[in-house]
């Protein structure tokens, strides 16, 4: 196990190295610039069209729905954990780097969520057929009359794995029951390969697989309903509780932002040479800030293909606040939360979700029970975020599943959801480290497909977006 260990540590090393954090800034960057700096000038619109669906549309979901699917499998646990893992082994500047990269991710969600609905495709049934695999292999042949269908199978292949086998099952419902354990402690279970397994962690392996199973055998609607009813909820009451730590210590914020930009290019003068490089800060934070909104990593457009709409301009800029929500605000909450309480101090030694709930304990403790309550909250927002991580990813991998295979195979498609909730009831009773590492791996090697097409079709995201908007100009006139 430990030689398997360092072999996924190696690969994950150099997937997630330089080259590929290179790659994902550099597209933002391009596609920020020839957008004219969008994320900034039309964020008010694109909040706005939120909440104003189109009502002559195509599509299966609303654009809303199709956005809460999309942070459904965003606002995940790397919202809680992967913050707290970032500023833990990066400092607070971590936290700056994350922000950096989610500003220029919002330039390119956008891009995916235009593309998703621009070369998508409507099945003989009416069913909607769209995400970077359509985009891959038709945008670029209309453009520039290669075939790149192999690059748009490399990206499904690795969606699949990813969903089945890593972000989407095994380690969201592993952090679910290791949560529930912690706050519930019970006997042994059962003992496999020295991994004890708690009663409580168990039954609530059990009771997701259940609650899981009710959804996602259900397909995209009722996996995009049950997201319009939990996400909002679940992102409010992590905000709240925030907003609240955070409104205790409001004399601490200017301090702590004071702290997080200086540790962003000077680590080594706020963390005491715990983190010593500049190149650490960045590295850990844009590395988990992408894998938070996966802003490039081409999981988003796959829901926004299947959005009631007409307009890929529009759809994008709806596509875009995802990440604005995902990481600019959730990801911000908690991050400030950890720098203003001082959990995140090297002193501490404490680790990944660990550090969020020293902040939530120290943040709460002024209340009575503040502190005891603490891990209860924290648990919940893990569990709601954590839950809805696994229905969005069984709607992105599915329909990779469905390019691979085609639609008509319908008995494939229904195999694959079951043997996805099967590995949601597995989770609890496995080791959580080696999966985590291939999650990070293969969401990694879906970026790769992903960016060739965004550099490609960058020409074409800047054409449809001036179009959009001088049509929109002359209606306003």
């Amino acid at each position: 196990m430990e030689a398997l260990n360092a072999f996924l540590d190696t690969v994950d090393g150099f997937v997630w190295g330089i080259p590929l954090i290179a790659v994902i800034l550099f597209v933002g960057l391009l596609l920020t610039m020839r957008l004219g700096v969008l994320q900034i000038t039309n964020l008010k619109n694109a909040l706005r069209y939120v909440i104003r669906n189109e009502k002559d549309g195509e599509g299966e979901v609303s654009s809303f729905a199709a956005l809460c699917t999309a942070l459904a499998a965003t606002v995940g646990t790397g919202n809680i954990v992967g913050v707290a893992t970032a500023i833990g082994t990066g400092g607070p500047g971590a936290l700056f780097w994350m922000e950096v990269a989610a500003f220029l991710g919002m330039a390119t969600k956008y891009a995916e969520g235009l593309l998703a609905v621009k070369y998508r495709k409507v099945d003989t049934d009416g069913k909607i057929l769209g995400g970077p695999f359509y985009y891959i292999e038709t945008g670029i042949k209309e453009r520039f009359g290669l075939n790149f269908k192999w690059l748009a199978v490399m990206f499904a292949v690795f969606g699949v794995l990813a969903g089945l086998l890593g972000i989407g099952t095994i380690t969201q419902v592993n952090g679910i029951a290791s949560a529930v354990a912690t706050v519930i402690p019970t006997s042994e279970f059962v003992n496999i390969s020295g991994n004890s397994i708690s009663y409580s962690t168990a039954l609530a392996g059990l009771l997701v697989t259940l609650f899981a199973a009710a959804v996602i055998i259900g397909g995209l609607k009722r996996i995009a309903k049950v997201s319009t009813l939990i996400v909002p909820f679940m992102a409010i009451f992590y905000i709240i509780f925030c907003l609240l730590i955070i409104g205790l210590n409001l004399s601490q914020v200017t301090t702590a932002i004071e702290t997080i930009i200086r540790a962003a290019f000077n680590p080594s003068a706020v963390t005491g040479g715990v983190v010593g490089t500049i190149f650490i800060a960045m590295q850990k934070g844009i590395a988990r800030g992408i894998f938070s909104n996966e802003a490039g990593l081409g999981s988003a457009p796959i829901a926004a293909a299947a959005a009631r709409t007409k307009e890929p301009v529009r759809q994008g800029l709806v596509c875009m606040t995802g990440t604005f929500i995902d990481t600019i605000v959730i990801c911000s909450m908690t991050g400030i939360a950890i720098v203003v309480t001082g959990a995140w101090s090297p002193e501490l030694g404490l680790q990944g979700v660990n550090i969020t709930l020293e902040a939530f304990t120290r943040g709460l403790s002024i209340f009575p029970a503040g502190a005891t309550i603490a891990p209860f909250v924290l648990t919940i927002a893990l569990v709601f975020f954590a839950f809805t991580t696994i229905l969005g990813w069984a709607y992105y991998s599915e329909r990779c599943l469905e390019y691979l295979v085609g639609r008509g195979k319908k008995g494939a498609i229904l195999a694959y959801r079951w043997l996805y909730i099967a590995a949601v009831f597995v989770g609890p009773y496995l080791t959580v480290s080696a999966v985590w590492t291939s999650a990070d791996i293969f969401n990694g090697l879906m970026a790769f497909p992903n960016l060739v097409a965004l550099i490609l079709l960058s020409g074409i995201v800047a054409r449809e977006t001036k179009k959009f908007f001088v049509k929109l100009e002359k209606e306003r006139n």
